[in-house]
């Protein structure tokens, strides 16, 4: 079966589902990708959604328009007509959209050999990476079989093999090798090279063990919280957030977007965020180049946001549930450097070209869909459930994983009880929720954690730790460092090794380097667009590259970056911090 046209429905916000529906119409007059592109390019724009400047208000014209366009499209792929002829702008636009959408040729348009060939000269030139990482892992393998060589050069063997499996990791789009799978797997390798160079199994055993029940608190930390935030998402409850924004001055909806995001990541996560965000702005009828500029300000705040409290960054929550930092002392240390980590690329932001040209009349809001029944209610209880978990660790002294568990479950029991005997509404229970979450992704925290654990129990990162002592004897500095990094790698093992290198004898709870790896972490991914997953997500909503980020915002994250680092020195320095007041709330004052 030959491709025919694509057809957009509309976009959503939902967290990780994807933002749009495709529906392919078969056709069998074509052979290859390319003649079914033109065979069929006219009735495809016709079902795309109107640009922007020719958007209306109102939501059913807009449907009516997308089912007009689906009609003719089917009418067309019938038809044995020649169709009209597509001008060069349409066919560029229409290329660039071909390839948003799956980024090479799919192998099942391709019918006969020239369209084969064809589609396997336009993929990326692969094989050639994919035979050295194999071959590299085969030796690795082979090494790991000769028991007496690894036991007598363990560390060696770890290394090379975390080294391995990290590039694996970071050039996984090149390989087309998912960083998961290879998390996983070299989380077991290095446990059997461990388990091999240890003085016996049994101290191996134990060690994974031990290892093993501080990685699951974070798992169950994080399945738990995307469950309630995707639970969230279905009933629409951050609409109640996004509808309340309707400024149309270019620079006031900067700031205002800047600092919704900013408090929204400090609750959940930065990348549910960034994607509620994005959905914000595609209800607008701005500039194309405006609205990517405002989805910068969206990676800069959210990565700000989610550093300053315990649940509003994975690294962040990590050092909370392993004890490096406490509750309210992060909250009033960490506040103050992380709002001007924002406020100063803001300001600088407001000065630029993207802003002052663009007019008062582009900012024009569309009609939004209506919010599933009780979804103020499922809004409530979830964020509720969200903020509670620091007052029960306060008040049970239980781990931080107990308290999302007990919200999970009592926002599960609700949804139950709300939609009970609609059969409608199953897509608003938490078992559809749970096919939803991202479970890819805590599957590559469980091995990233799993493989630094291993190298804890070996003493290597120990190793490491001390001879960054004795060359940079500075604290401060090795957490500044670790936010430059942080840009560039993943700031999950970056934090992971830290905390393993370093214990809490060496560094005491809520210390300044703790703290400064907290804030380094979380803001120091801004300066690229691929160090931090909400970055990531936002190069793949709105199809921004490496280089324009790099051009418009890296400069300005930057400065914000060093501008945090500066101010919460000098707010330890002078005790500056939060209002003392707060302290005196029973459910803060615990750890």
């Amino acid at each position: 079966m030959a491709c025919s046209s694509i057809l957009f429905g509309n976009p959503t916000s939902t967290l990780p589902r994807s933002l749009f529906n495709l529906h392919i119409i078969p056709s069998s007059s074509s052979s290859s990708c390319t003649a079914t592109a033109s065979s069929v390019s006219l009735p495809l724009f016709a079902a795309l959604p109107p640009r922007p400047s020719l958007l209306s208000s109102s939501l059913s014209s807009q449907r009516w328009r997308r089912a007009s366009g689906i009609a003719r499209a089917e009418e067309k792929a019938k038809s044995s007509s020649p169709p009209p002829p597509m001008s060069a702008k349409d066919r560029g636009e229409y290329e660039e959209l071909l390839g948003d959408v799956y980024g090479k040729c799919d192998p099942i348009c391709s019918t006969d050999e020239v369209s084969s060939q064809e589609c396997e000269a336009s993929q990326p030139k692969t094989d050639l990476l994919k035979a050295l990482t194999i071959f590299a892992t085969t030796l690795a393998g082979a090494a790991a079989i000769n028991h007496s060589w690894v036991a007598a050069n363990q560390d060696l063997a770890m290394a090379l093999v975390f080294a391995i499996g990290y590039a694996g990791i970071v050039f996984e789009e090149s390989l087309a090798f998912n960083k998961s799978g290879v998390g996983l797997l070299m989380a077991v390798c290095l446990w059997v090279i461990r388990s091999i160079g240890a003085p016996s199994t049994e101290i191996a055993a134990s060690e994974l063990n031990h290892a093993l029940a501080e990685v699951s608190e974070i798992v169950f930390f994080l399945l738990g919280a995307m469950t309630i935030v995707e639970i969230v998402d279905a009933h629409q409850g951050f609409k109640l957030i996004t509808d309340n924004i309707t400024t149309r001055s270019p620079r006031i909806l900067l700031w205002v977007v800047g600092f919704v995001t900013f408090f929204m990541s400090s609750v959940l996560d930065n990348l549910t965020s960034t994607i509620v965000m994005i959905s914000l702005l595609r209800k607008l009828t701005l500039p194309p180049e405006y609205r990517k500029f405002l989805g910068a300000v969206v990676v800069i705040a959210a990565n700000a946001g989610g550093a300053w409290t315990p649940i509003g960054d994975v690294t962040t929550t990590m050092l909370w549930i392993n004890g490096q930092i406490s509750t309210l002392q992060t909250m009033q240390d960490l506040f103050i450097p992380c709002v001007i980590s924002l406020a100063v690329p803001l300001a600088l932001m407001s000065l630029t070209s993207e802003v002052n040209e663009t007019s008062e009349k582009h900012c024009n809001y569309l009609a939004s869909e209506q919010i599933p029944p009780r979804g103020k209610l499922v809004f409530a209880v979830g964020t509720g459930a969200l903020l509670f978990v620091p007052v029960f660790k306060a008040i049970t002294g239980l781990p931080p994983y107990m308290g999302m568990l007990l919200g999970l479950g009592v926002l599960w029991i609700l949804t139950d009880a709300i939609h009970f005997g609609d059969s409608g509404r199953q897509k608003l229970k938490v078992p559809q929720a749970l096919s939803q979450i991202d479970t890819q992704g805590v599957l590559f925290f469980l091995g990233i954690l799993l493989s630094v654990s291993s190298l804890e129990a070996a003493g290597v990162l120990r190793e490491l730790a001390n001879y960054l002592d004795s060359h940079i004897a500075n604290p401060e500095l090795i957490a500044s460092a670790i936010g430059v990094v942080s840009a560039i790698i993943d700031n999950v093992p970056l934090v992971a090794a830290t905390m393993g290198m370093y214990n809490l004898t060496s560094f005491p709870q809520d210390s300044e380097f703790w703290q400064l790896i907290a804030f380094c972490a979380g803001t120091g991914g801004s300066m690229l667009i691929i160090g931090s997953a909400a970055g990531v997500a936002f190069m793949g909503l709105e199809k921004v590259d490496f280089f324009w980020y790099l051009r418009k915002a890296s400069g300005f994250a930057f400065v914000g970056y060093t501008a945090g680092i500066m101010t919460y020195l000098a707010t330890r320095n002078l005790h500056l911090s939060l209002p003392p007041s707060l302290a005196e709330l029973p459910f803060l004052s615990g750890p």
